[in-house]
């Protein structure tokens, strides 16, 4: 089959490069013509692992290819993804849908015969019956059916997720769209991944509620992680106690400086925006969100009290290990280190910082912030080494050269990487969360 994808971002790229992997014939679109350079030359607009050999070895097969064309690149194609961003509307929090639009109606002027067209993007509930309004008020001849199909890619294993997902939904409204989705889909089917077909009101549903549900399972674990630290117990056990069962789960119950990134803020934003709009609140989700907002700050005063309190901390410097919302990708999006950095500063403490991926996207967004070429390099001269992201990199640390660089040896680790004893055996005053 032909597939066009629209919007060569995070969700565009690694969707059209797997389709490609398939056997489909795919086209990215993007209207940003130095991104689409880039990928002419091999350079990936993301960090995201094995996606730069995947997208060298289909389009080496010549299964992928790039263009800014719009009207060429959906040309004959079977279905059109729309895959392009859809970030929180500055003022009110609802989903800005102006490139989905914009794709639509442009979509619609420029067919060239019969395809179905699939929001990818994540949307909100009636995004699909807008998209499939406009395309008809272009006055296209063709045969279209708009479809929701959600991603459910988690950034460092999208590859993974998509090849082998739990589940593949589908919101369609009529047999041409179902068929044609089951025949883009049919590689997988050797895998037995699950497709769930439904309305597509309740596809376009299921995607802000699944990632509602989860970051209301790291908000729980945090708030019990303060409770642990309050009665003196280990939040990790009681993480392992609870996941071990199986209606719970054991999956998203780490604690940690809260939740970041692409999907988690911007989709409950959204979530209790459409709520509002339909007067249905939903106070739990509402709850969620405001707890993971104070909780980043919150984790900053936490470094604060660990180099003696407000008096104590002005004019020293904190180093900072990790700053991307998570490890293996370099998006800043709703980072927890972008709040653990402003409150270290607010209270006088300078702030030096290394990530393996995520300095240059950093950088514009933590200006006074020292960025240096290795871990050692940030712990060197500072008062405090705080882990912030938990990156393989940054598991095994030489303690001895940690202690040696550091004042005075004070670790705060926000992602539990280290067990306390062996802390407190290599002599370092260790703080962690959720554990006494």
């Amino acid at each position: 089959m032909k597939i066009a994808m629209v919007g060569s971002g995070y969700v565009g790229l690694v969707s059209g490069a797997c389709f490609a992997d398939f056997g489909h014939d795919v086209v990215c679109i993007d209207k940003d013509q130095s991104k689409i350079d880039r990928l002419h030359a091999g350079i990936m607009p993301i960090y995201e692992p094995g996606l730069d050999a995947l997208v060298e070895s289909n389009v080496r097969a010549g299964r992928l290819s790039f263009t800014i064309d719009l009207g060429e690149g959906i040309s004959g194609a079977d279905a059109i993804f729309i895959a392009v961003g859809t970030p929180s509307r500055r003022g009110d929090g609802h989903a800005d849908l102006t490139f989905v639009y914009e794709v639509a109606r442009e979509v619609g002027e420029k067919l060239s015969g019969d395809a179905v067209v699939v929001t990818k993007s994540t949307v909100p509930v009636g995004t699909g019956d807008e998209v499939e309004r406009i395309i008809k008020e272009t006055g296209t001849p063709h045969k279209v059916a708009v479809v929701s199909n959600p991603e459910f890619l988690r950034e460092g294993a999208a590859i993974g997720d998509f090849k082998r997902p739990d589940r593949i939904v589908i919101g369609a409204e009529d047999d041409f769209g179902r068929e044609v989705m089951r025949q883009v889909y049919r590689p997988l089917f050797l895998n037995e991944s699950p497709i769930l077909f439904t309305s597509r009101r309740t596809s376009e549903l299921i995607k802000y509620a699944a990632n509602a549900f989860l970051a209301t399972k790291i908000t729980f674990i945090n708030e019990m992680a303060d409770l642990c630290e309050k009665v003196g117990a280990n939040v990790q056990d009681v993480s392992r106690g609870i996941g071990m069962d199986k209606r719970i789960g054991s999956k998203f119950l780490h604690a940690g400086p809260g939740y970041g990134g692409s999907c988690f803020p911007k989709d409950t934003l959204a979530l209790l925006k459409t709520a509002e709009d339909y007067d249905s609140p939903t106070r739990i989700v509402e709850a969620v969100v405001k707890v993971n907002d104070t909780r980043k700050r919150a984790m900053g005063r936490k470094v604060v009290d660990a180099l003696g309190g407000t008096e104590a901390a002005r004019g020293k410097r904190a180093a900072l290990l990790g700053l991307t919302f998570k490890p293996n990708t370099d998006d800043m999006r709703d980072s927890p280190a972008i709040a653990v950095a402003q409150t270290l500063m607010d209270a006088g403490v300078a702030v030096t910082a290394y990530d393996p991926e995520g300095m240059e996207a950093a950088a514009p967004l933590l200006p006074d912030v020292t960025m240096c070429d290795s871990p050692y390099a940030a712990i060197d001269g500072a008062d405090v080494v705080v882990i912030v992201t938990e990156w393989d990199a940054f598991r095994a640390l030489d303690l001895k050269r940690v202690k040696q660089l550091l004042t005075q040896p004070v670790m705060v680790d926000l992602r539990n990487i280290y067990k306390p004893d062996d802390m407190r055996a290599a002599g370092f005053d260790y703080v962690s969360v959720g554990r006494a």
